[in-house]
């Protein structure tokens, strides 16, 4: 049955632009463009960040003016209604409810659960709190244990245990070291195909 699924989807890299990347570009920082696509581990990945950020005295509010010049990828809106006429969505993302809500916007205001950074008055970004460990992947489990089936798709390693958990999941616009390490996962390209393969899972 159709409506016993949730479609669970990554943002960045599979509906809009890596948030850091994009920012990296705009600060003429490059050590900014790592990603979880570079680095598993989160947290390393974080607080990195927050020392360059806090070295070159950049804060939220110069995140946020990269944020408002960023559109969903071509397709990615389209894709989304079209995915949600048919099933629930969730956005499951590793990113942070400051940054997300702009992009949010853009996309028709669909469902994201993500995480919250810590931010000083002065708008310096001084930590982040996870909404849970492993967020994709308990998300999927709690959504699994009140009766729903997930299908996953992401572009990371920290879209793995979400999309090996699920009854199907793709890897979207990956990398081509996750689809070697990864062969038994459909890998896809354009949202056409996603959208078809998740249809044809539901």
């Amino acid at each position: 049955m159709a409506d016993m699924n949730i479609v669970c989807l990554d943002l960045e890299g599979v509906l809009v632009p890596e948030i850091w990347i994009a920012f990296s570009e705009a600060s003429g920082i490059p050590e900014l463009r790592k990603t979880t696509r570079d680095e598993p581990d989160y947290d390393k990945l974080m607080q990195y960040r927050l020392a360059i950020l806090k070295e070159h005295g950049l804060g939220l509010k110069e995140i946020q003016a990269t944020i408002e010049k960023i559109d969903p990828m071509p397709g990615a809106r389209e894709f989304l209604d079209a995915l949600r006429e048919v099933t629930q969505v969730i956005i499951l993302s590793d990113t942070f409810t400051q940054f997300a809500q702009p992009l949010m916007k853009k996309l028709g205001w669909p469902t994201i659960f993500c995480n919250t950074l810590e931010v000083a008055e002065s708008g310096e970004i001084t930590g982040y709190r996870m909404r849970c460990d492993k967020s994709k992947y308990t998300t999927v489990k709690a959504l699994q244990s009140v009766g729903f089936e997930t299908i996953a798709s992401g572009d990371s390693f920290n879209d793995l245990g979400m999309i090996q958990a699920s009854k199907a999941g793709f890897l979207f616009r990956s990398t081509e070291q996750i689809k070697a390490d990864h062969p038994e996962l459909p890998a896809f390209e354009s949202y056409d195909d996603l959208l078809a393969a998740i249809k044809a899972a539901l």
